[in-house]
Order: C-alpha cells, then sequence, then structure tokens
C-alpha cells in the first residue's frame, strides 16, 4: 500500500481530531496500526488536539444498602482468647551459668533467649520431655495448632476454573 496524498490528509485530520492509530487504521483501510504509527513519526506529527481516550467517567456513588428482615445475620460468636504464655526466665545450671551452646545437652530446652551477637545470650536450660526439643512453656510458644483457612466459594470456583482453562490450552 502505498500512501498517497489523499491517505496522508486523511491520517493527518483524524490524528489531530485525537483518534488512536487502530481506529485511524481502520478508517483508511489497507494499512496497520504500526504503519500509521510509522507515518506520524515521519511527518513529525506532534501532539493532538484532543486525547485519544475519553476522559474518565466521575466515580459512582454507592447505593445506600436496606438490610432486610429475612437476611438479618445472626450474631457472630468469637471464640474464647487463648490464655497468655507465660514468660519465663531460663534456669540455671547447677554451677550457677546458663544454658550454653557448649553446655546444651538432649534433655535440656533449646530455646534460644537474647540477641545472639550479645554476650549474655543463653538457652532456656529447663528439663524437657524425652525426645523434644522445647521446655512444656516453650513447646506452647514453638507449637500453635494451624488455624482453619477461611476462603469464599467465588475464590475457589475462580481458582478451579482458571486451572480447568490452562488444561484446555495444555491438552
Amino acid at each position: 500500500m502505498a500512501w498517497t496524498d489523499d491517505r496522508v490528509e486523511l491520517l493527518k485530520k483524524l490524528w489531530a481530531e485525537g483518534h488512536s492509530a487502530s481506529q485511524i487504521a481502520k478508517k483508511i483501510g489497507g494499512v496497520t496500526r504500526n504503519a500509521v504509527i510509522g507515518k506520524v513519526h515521519r511527518l513529525g506529527l506532534s501532539g493532538r488536539a484532543t486525547p485519544s481516550r475519553p476522559a474518565s467517567r466521575p466515580a459512582r456513588t454507592p447505593k445506600p444498602r436496606v438490610a432486610s428482615p429475612a437476611k438479618a445475620k445472626a450474631p457472630v460468636q468469637r471464640k474464647p482468647a487463648p490464655e497468655p504464655v507465660k514468660v519465663l526466665d531460663p534456669e540455671p545450671l547447677p554451677n550457677g551459668e546458663f544454658a550454653t551452646v557448649l553446655t546444651l545437652k538432649d534433655s535440656m530446652c533449646k530455646w534460644p533467649i537474647g540477641d545472639p551477637a550479645s554476650g549474655d545470650f543463653r538457652f532456656c536450660g529447663r528439663r524437657t520431655k524425652a525426645g523434644e526439643a522445647y521446655c512444656e512453656a516453650h513447646a506452647q510458644i514453638a507449637y500453635q495448632p494451624q488455624q482453619k483457612r477461611k476462603r469464599k466459594t467465588t475464590d475457589a470456583k475462580a481458582a478451579l476454573d482458571a486451572l480447568q482453562a490452562t488444561r484446555r490450552v495444555n491438552f
């Protein structure tokens, strides 16, 4: 396709009106969006009189919701808060010092206390059950029951739909 004088004039007119390159290509016919962009660049056409995109719409104000008596929700029952765990001070060894990396034994709590970079870093050192890493108090902190996941059914359905769509493409 050759750029005739008529087509170039139409391109200039549409560009000045604020049409996009895709819109101009459709109206001229026989040219691509990239051909229009290249010609605009070669012609040195500058900014537009109007933007190619329409002005953004003002935000809608949401309508107030009126709860119907049939859809009234039952009050939410909350679980009691768990008891706060007591923070234990490290237990001194028989010689009066605290447990360190060098003095830890299998039957001692390995809960770290303090900053490892400081000189007063130590371990809890309390007695543990056989095969356990922490004393009972620190085990409650370390091993908390997993919380149930609350997932909206719409989120789960969207995830399943997305997986199913990729399967169709791949197979």
